[in-house]
């Protein structure tokens, strides 16, 4: 793997002709975890794949689309057309430099300009390829490893403190937070803020209980791990399929 450390003439020597762009967010997670828990998310998935593919591997970037979130203050989204206008940017500097395969990747579940951007961009540019990983059932097998099988949150609960004690210990109180969600609520998640639909905005719930610190790292690293690892399968064969297939 390679990244924006390593200097040009070691890039360039490389010869790799495959850039990984990440994608986290700023944004709430309840009223005791810190709001980057989405770019730490994004920059362990550009670290992983970067590794698996030999890729370049940009910096993440700490912004998305996150309006759901916006009335929490701390909170900045960025509207899907000037993001994707940035990534289409970013991607066709690098082709001019001779990357022709990029990976794209986000950590942040409601990046919905996700699908559309690739579809748009690899019609609108026949001379290179740029996909997403796959991640058929690699969520419920990292729930199952992890041993949290069932568990049904959106975002900013158990799972969340989980990941934030796993990445960034020093940064969590760890206070109940959340609340059940009424099911009704579902429909409106896409329309209407938050703050009016949640507690404190956590859509799940983490109580204190007999769980040490550690072991709910453990699980928050176990699920992630797992996670990754199985959205990191074939990817490389997966790439180079794809672009031999566009190129043919």
């Amino acid at each position: 793997m390679l990244s924006f450390k390593n200097s040009t003439k070691t890039i360039r020597e490389s010869g790799t002709d495959i850039a990984m762009i990440s994608v986290g967010a700023t944004e709430q997670f309840g009223p005791y975890l810190p709001m980057h828990l989405d770019t730490l998310i994004a920059e362990e998935y550009a670290e992983a794949f970067g590794n698996a593919l030999g890729a370049y591997v940009l910096p993440t970037i700490p912004f998305n689309t996150s309006e759901e979130h916006a009335s929490f203050k701390g909170t900045v989204t960025i509207s899907p057309s000037i993001l994707t206008a940035m990534l289409e940017e970013v991607i066709v500097n690098l082709k001019r430099q001779g990357f022709n395969k990029f990976v794209l990747c986000n950590g942040h579940g409601g990046a919905y300009w996700e699908s559309s951007f690739v579809k748009h961009i690899n019609f609108k540019y026949q001379d290179l390829i740029l996909i997403t990983t796959h991640r058929h059932l690699a969520w419920e097998e990292a729930l199952r490893e992890a041993g949290i099988e069932g568990l049904k949150e959106k975002h900013g609960g158990f799972l969340s403190v989980c990941t934030a004690l796993w990445l960034c210990p020093e940064l969590v109180k760890i206070e109940n937070m959340g609340s059940e969600v009424p099911v009704e609520h579902n429909k409106f998640a896409d329309y209407v803020s938050w703050d009016k639909l949640t507690k404190d905005g956590c859509w799940g719930k983490f109580e204190v209980s007999d769980y040490s610190s550690e072991q709910l790292a453990k699980i928050g690293k176990t699920f992630w791990t797992t996670f990754i690892a199985k959205r990191s399968e074939r990817l490389k064969e997966n790439l180079e399929r794809a672009f031999d297939l566009k190129m043919s």
